[in-house]
């Protein structure tokens, strides 16, 4: 097919009311225009070929900013540019080297945006420290972000690697790999967790990251665990810290505000913690079933309302005292009292092959990776409400499942289990896995039957692990706050710790696990901070002691 720019009919918009209004504005706004260039093959990926010309023609018909061309994969500059696959988006080819491998729906969604908006702008809009790290950077390296529209942590990841691309554009080059429509390529490098990211083939990253950990490990095209920043930050006084993201972050910031206290909500990943990665909520009080991610939206909506979020910064260390210093990746703050709602993580198996696999095969998260197994054979561990929502997640997504318990009945939800009876989804009673076996990714498991001690193998694609989380408590044992016997972070009715002016609140405080329960610990916290500190308990203790 020739050259042609797509500029017949306007495309039946699907980004109507407010949503369209703002878009229009915004992309009025951008000095630059932002040329799209789609490519794509009649008869091959037809459904996806379509969507991705829709979406594109969406866009385009909301700013005469956005410039949108389409050509057959025969043209020539298919073969100018190495484009291979239908459909392949190529954002402002003459000026960057950053395309996409698919359709960009759903969470990606995102990533469309945030891309063209950046082009727009043509302003990476990167910190101080990830412009030292990139400056450093004088050889070529490309970039693979293999993502999947069900991802929420997907975005934030691409973003990093677009930002680094548009700094550096004669050096670093990006391609976004959708593992849905590009199995093939997502087999080659086994990546079948999302986001992963590789650089010159070798993998640099598991997850989100921040950006400056990002940049780091493009840089030293190795994966890194921390980022120290070379010099002090910008300096932030505020009244209260809080770190976490999560249900009990965000509900305490709305708290603390209401009451009076300059708050701040440092997350060094995405917000909203499990509950963006839970597929269906369904016993959120006046919600009767909400998908975990528009929970998350609607939350951090209404905290933004209130307190200032810094996402994608890392708490490095905590300096208690009368004002308390908070170190992160990127500032310091001084506040007069700090609240760790930093959550709780997925618990492992601690078998032998769950590391080794992890990401080729071992999962712990079915929204974001299940969509890869579609009419695969995997196992799911746990007999929890997570474990049983994530089955049942997989089977409504076309995967064969089968779950792996140790126990001989379920613990979640009767509701929950009723409908894994009602499926016919087999289950493992009082059997564990005893090791994952495979060679570039999983293709079978151990297991143990804890009763007989009857040992036998099971063919698997894949396997899901949710057996409970552990709590975040490294930044708490670095400042020395006591933990439960459990490892949980150990505070008083008042939520509070050993250390005055340092609270606690959410999941790492351990009980229960619920949504519900964290965000109203996250506002007692907030609402005990606002009291001691028109009252200290402190100066109290210290003039009953005669100190």
């Amino acid at each position: 097919m020739p050259d042609q720019e797509t500029q017949s009919q306007p495309t039946e918009s699907f980004l109507a009311g407010e949503i369209e209004k703002q878009l229009k504005t915004v992309f009025e706004q951008m000095p630059h225009g932002v040329p799209l260039y789609l490519f794509t093959r009649k008869g091959d990926n037809e459904v996806l070929n379509q969507a991705a010309k829709t979406l594109i023609g969406a866009f385009r018909d909301l700013s005469d900013k956005i410039e949108f061309k389409e050509f057959d994969l025969s043209d020539q500059l298919a073969q100018k540019w190495n484009v291979t696959g239908s459909p392949t988006i190529l954002f402002d080819p003459e000026r960057t080297a950053i395309r996409y491998l698919g359709t960009p729906y759903g969470e990606e969604g995102r990533t469309f945006l945030g891309t063209i908006l950046l082009l727009g702008y043509r302003t990476s809009g990167v910190s101080e420290q990830s412009l030292k790290i990139l400056n450093k950077i004088d050889s070529r390296r490309e970039i693979k972000v293999f993502v999947s529209p069900t991802c929420p942590y997907c975005p934030e990841q691409v973003l990093n690697a677009v930002k680094a691309a548009l700094e550096k554009p004669e050096l670093i080059a990006v391609e976004i790999v959708d593992i849905q429509s590009n199995a093939e390529l997502a087999e080659q490098y086994s990546a079948f967790s999302v986001p992963q990211t590789f650089a010159n083939d070798v993998l640099i990253g598991q997850g989100a990251q921040p950006e400056e950990l990002f940049m780091a490990s493009l840089e030293k095209l190795e994966p890194q665990t921390i980022f120290i920043p070379e010099s002090d930050a910008e300096l932030v006084e505020t009244d209260v810290v809080i770190v976490g993201g999560g249900p009990a972050g965000l509900a305490a910031g709305i708290y603390a505000v209401r009451s009076g206290l300059k708050s701040v909500v440092v997350e060094r990943g995405a917000l909203g913690g499990q509950v963006a990665i839970t597929p269906i909520v369904e016993n959120y009080p006046g919600l009767s079933r909400v998908p975990g991610k528009t929970l998350v939206d609607i939350t951090v909506s209404h905290a933004l309302e209130y307190v200032q979020i810094f996402q994608g910064e890392e708490v490095l260390e905590i300096q208690p005292g009368e004002i308390v210093t908070v170190i992160t990746s990127r500032r310091r703050f001084l506040a007069r009292a700090v609240i760790l709602a930093t959550g709780a993580n997925y618990a492992r198996l601690g078998v032998p092959g769950e590391m080794r696999f992890a990401g080729r095969g071992v999962s712990y998260c079915a929204t974001c990776d299940g969509p890869l197994f579609k009419g695969k054979k995997v196992v799911v561990v746990g007999g929890g409400n997570s474990a049983v929502t994530e089955t049942l997640h997989l089977h409504n997504i076309g995967v064969q499942v089968t779950m792996v318990h140790r126990r001989d009945a379920f613990r979640a939800q009767e509701y929950l289990v009723k409908n894994i009876f009602a499926n016919d989804i087999p289950v493992l009673w009082d059997t564990e896995i005893k090791e994952i076996r495979g060679k570039e990714r999983v293709s079978e498991v151990v297991l143990v039957n804890n009763k007989t001690g009857e040992t036998t193998v099971f063919p698997t694609d894949g396997v899901f692990i949710a057996v409970g989380y552990t709590p975040t408590v490294e930044l708490a044992v670095k400042t020395g706050i006591e933990l439960t016997p459990d490892g949980f972070i150990k505070r008083d009715d008042h939520h509070r710790t050993n250390i005055p002016r340092i609270y606690s609140g959410g999941d790492v405080e351990g009980g229960y696990k619920q949504i519900v329960t964290a965000m109203a610990q996250g506002s007692e916290a907030a609402m005990s901070v606002f009291e001691d500190l028109m009252h200290p308990y402190w100066q109290e203790k210290k003039a009953a002691t005669g100190g």
